[in-house]
């Protein structure tokens, strides 16, 4: 049986290789990303000096707790370096990511970061993205035209639901989840842009030529998937 978490340990713990003194790091959301934390907060009791962007208040409570300085984002025009996990990655390093809930946060720092490095552990790797239904972060209002208007891109959304049910998930920024189960993704730069093209959709979970290098768990050990030059162009 494979052990995801020592594969999630194990991507964690090569990605301090990307981590160096001074830099401003954004901090990432989730489980794998919380392990990287952890290990960051052990270098910085031994004397590394960084200032985190938390991308959620979950991963900022975390930091907090393992003594990491933390800046506001609103401070920063830069971040030297990001480390976050994934829900899917292909064979292009393309991602979705956004079961966590904190995707527009994610994905802002992320556009602003020199060097994303995602972290993951074996099953997150796959052929084709869509196995994970996409997140698509909504005005809340606007929630049901907008599942409407998703149908005729090919998936029926799901109002995601607190995890304690009874009412819907609300993200950190005030805004409603729409889970999208697409099955396979043919061209993900296209549906990309079909979502920004929306009007109420704020952000979505495909994550399209941002990633610099991918570092997949494997047993006890890890591999680094590098990208080749990546352009300017966000989705």
């Amino acid at each position: 049986m494979v052990d995801r978490e020592r594969e999630k340990q194990a991507a964690a713990a090569s990605s301090m290789a990307y981590v160096e003194a001074g830099q401003i790091v954004g901090l990432g959301t989730g489980s794998t990303a919380g392990h990287a934390i952890r290990m960051l907060g052990q270098r910085v009791r031994a004397g590394l000096t960084i200032r985190g962007i938390p991308t959620s208040a979950q991963t900022r409570e975390l930091a907090q707790a393992e003594g990491i300085p933390l800046l506001p984002l609103e401070q920063v025009t830069r971040v030297d370096v990001t480390i976050d996990g994934a829900d899917e990655v292909d064979p292009q390093l393309q991602l979705i990511k956004g079961g966590g809930g904190a995707l527009l946060h994610e994905k802002i720092v992320a556009a602003a970061s020199a060097r994303l490095i995602v972290i993951a552990d074996s099953g997150k790797l796959v052929g084709r993205l869509g196995r994970f239904p996409l997140p698509v972060e909504v005005v809340p209002g606007a929630w049901r035209l907008l599942a409407e208007r998703l149908k005729a891109l090919g998936c029926t959304p799901t109002l995601r639901q607190r995890a304690d049910g009874g009412a819907a998930y609300v993200t950190d920024e005030g805004n409603y989840l729409l889970d999208c189960p697409f099955g396979a993704i043919e061209d993900p730069p296209r549906l990309g842009r079909a979502l920004n093209e929306m009007p109420g959709v704020v952000e979505h979970g495909l994550f399209i030529d941002m990633a610099h290098v991918v570092i997949i768990g494997r047993g006890e050990d890890a591999e680094v998937l590098a990208a080749g030059p990546r352009s300017t162009r966000r989705l």
